[in-house]
């Protein structure tokens, strides 16, 4: 049966249109390769918490955890609450390492910590990575389209992909955040909005809960049961071959959080994603699985529906027209948020660690021009693997099984590369191959598997992939470090925690004075022919001096740094207090506006 109506259809089109037009619109400050991989960065924190929201939910999300939900309750939530195990690891130590190092890609990182052989290694494995991620949400959209229209699975996927490769073909990074802030709101607003048109139709909050058995409502799984989602697969499947890996190995939030003004805006990024935004986003893609699991309990809702539809069976049978459409295109940016940073992050690694390595020294237009093609050709390889994922029997053994598969290996290896200096090449080589064999000789031959059973029944032995990931590659690791004669690599500064100070140094080209970093002066610009001149006063009151990098933004704060420009401060003025003078180039650079007051901020 086809669901919804013609208004419901307009609205779709209406905010495929405008996602379209909105997106290719920040193409007009893509100006070189670092602004459409990094968006020249410049983004406050606020902007780049609600785009790694949008990212991380998916439209896999809605219909994974809405199934998921639907059959098991609420420790379906469990699986988005593990993210503050990670995130000391990584806004104190991953973050800034790659941020001071200047790092563009994770191959380039595993040069520099390591040698050119890991590198192309990782190429190929994050490349697996990213490009399956695309096509199992271009798979799961089609799911929702087929349960909606009756489309064909890959008819949607073409649609969708083709969408998404437009505007970030244009804008890039600028683009991704932009949108994503637009598509964050739209589908934590239907998230909600599913929930409290679902309690209206079934009565009351109190006839709600009521209508759940008592298992349905405990905040986790048992331990080791039902196979198909135990407290332990889910834990290890979750926390560290999906949590892990999305903050420290997924190159499109790596490079969302390389385009934020500073270390310490990516710090209250992160704080805003796993303390604020996230528990919202859990509650918003799987409510519809509750509502729908009590329906039927009240005869709302025919028993039996398959969990695949669940949410977009209940969001039909309890909205209006309208409404429905809505909720459809929040599923649809869903899915067109977390795709276009996919697209941007193959681009970025096809860019930096392939065509850059095969032709060197070429003019910035030239790698912008292959960054384009390559989003393109990324849109198109993700639809020709939504086959592959239509083979598992549902969404979210398809997105576990793949993800536990793939990670752990390069999860391990940089951990370790992060934290352990005396770590060697040899054993993140080692490490890189033979925990890739593991992993693929664990999805041929499932039984090795059975040593970390945990009671799990033999049918739920997938989810325990992570875990049997996560020690193998550590035993390489430590056993290649440990057993190897070759000597500390001592050449790595800002690569390791303990060499973070080093990067800072030759991120700013000389000693960092970043203790006193918040301090803002608003001021007018002032154009002039090159530089940067503060006057005296600001200077003091900034705690600067000639040499520290300053960041300069349009005083608009809701255009979360779109317009701005990191330089370093010049020798001060003696003029009037409220006047920057900057150099033509750099105005032209921050798409900056002369007379236009902004706030500047010292960063290092």
């Amino acid at each position: 049966m086809i669901k919804g109506t013609v208004l419901d259809f307009a609205i779709i089109v209406f905010y495929f249109l405008f996602i379209l037009g909105f997106g290719t619109f920040f193409g007009r400050y893509v100006k070189s390769t670092k602004d459409f991989f990094f968006g020249g960065q410049r983004f406050s924190w606020w902007l780049i918490g609600f785009s790694c929201v949008a990212t991380t939910v998916g439209s896999y999300s809605f219909i994974k955890y809405s199934a998921v939900a639907y059959q098991y309750g609420f420790s379906s939530t469990m699986t988005y609450l593990n993210d503050w195990f990670i995130l000391p690891l990584f806004v104190f130590i991953w973050l800034p390492i790659i941020y001071y190092s200047r790092i563009t890609s994770i191959p380039e990182y595993f040069e520099r910590r390591f040698n050119s052989t890991t590198r192309t290694i990782s190429v190929i494995i994050l490349l697996v990575y990213l490009l399956g991620y695309i096509g199992i949400n271009l798979y799961t959209i089609g799911v929702a389209f087929n349960a909606m229209f009756g489309w064909d699975v890959m008819v949607t996927a073409i649609l969708i992909s083709f969408v998404c490769a437009v505007y970030m073909h244009a804008g890039g990074q600028t683009s991704v955040i932009m949108t994503d802030l637009a598509q964050a709101l739209m589908l934590l607003t239907a998230g909600f909005l599913v929930f409290f048109l679902g309690i209206e139709k079934i009565g009351s909050l109190s006839a709600f809960w009521k209508s759940l058995p008592y298992e349905f409502k405990l905040p986790f799984s048992p331990f080791n049961k039902p196979p198909d989602f135990n407290f332990v697969g889910i834990f290890w499947q979750d926390a560290f071959g999906s949590s892990m890996a999305f903050y420290f190995m997924n190159q499109g939030i790596l490079m969302r959080f390389l385009s934020v003004r500073s270390p310490r805006d990516g710090r209250k990024a992160m704080f805003l994603v796993c303390l604020v935004l996230m528990p919202l986003a859990a509650f918003a893609v799987a409510n519809a699985g509750w509502i729908g699991h009590s329906m039927q309990n009240l005869g709302l809702l025919p028993v039996g529906s398959d969990p695949n539809h669940i949410f977009v069976d209940v969001a039909f049978s309890i909205t209006k027209p309208g409404i429905f459409g809505f909720i459809m295109a929040a599923l649809i940016a869903a899915l067109m948020s977390t795709i276009d940073t996919l697209i941007n992050g193959v681009a970025a690694i096809g860019v930096n660690d392939i065509v850059k390595k095969i032709t060197p020294d070429k003019e910035d237009t030239f790698y912008l021009k292959w960054a384009r093609t390559i989003s393109l050709a990324a849109a198109v390889i993700g639809v020709a693997l939504v086959p592959l994922f239509m083979q598992f029997k549902s969404i979210y053994l398809a997105h576990g099984t793949f993800i536990a598969a793939v990670t752990p290996p390069m999860i391990v290896t940089i951990v370790f590369g992060i934290l352990w200096k005396r770590y060697t090449t040899k054993a993140a080589i080692y490490t890189l191959i033979l925990g890739s064999i593991a992993m693929l000789i664990s999805i041929k031959w499932p039984v090795v598997l059975t040593f970390l059973s945990h009671g799990v029944a033999p049918e739920g032995l997938q989810y325990l992939r992570a875990l049997y990931g996560l020690i193998v590659c550590t035993a390489v690791s430590i056993g290649a470090t440990v057993l190897s004669k070759e000597k500390e690599l001592s050449n790595i500064p800002g690569l390791v925690v303990d060499t973070i100070h080093e990067g800072k140094v030759l991120f700013k080209g000389g000693e960092p004075d970043d203790f006193d970093e918040g301090k803002i002066v608003h001021c007018y610009i002032a154009e002039t022919s090159e530089g940067v001149s503060l006057s005296t006063k600001m200077m003091e009151y900034l705690q600067a001096k000639p040499g520290d990098i300053l960041y300069i933004a349009d005083e608009r704060w809701w255009l979360g740094g779109l317009r701005s420009i990191h330089t370093k401060a010049g020798i001060p003025h003696q003029g009037v207090d409220n006047v920057i003078f900057l150099g033509t180039d750099l105005i032209k650079q921050g798409n900056l506006d002369v007379n236009r007051k902004v706030t500047v901020i010292k960063i290092i």
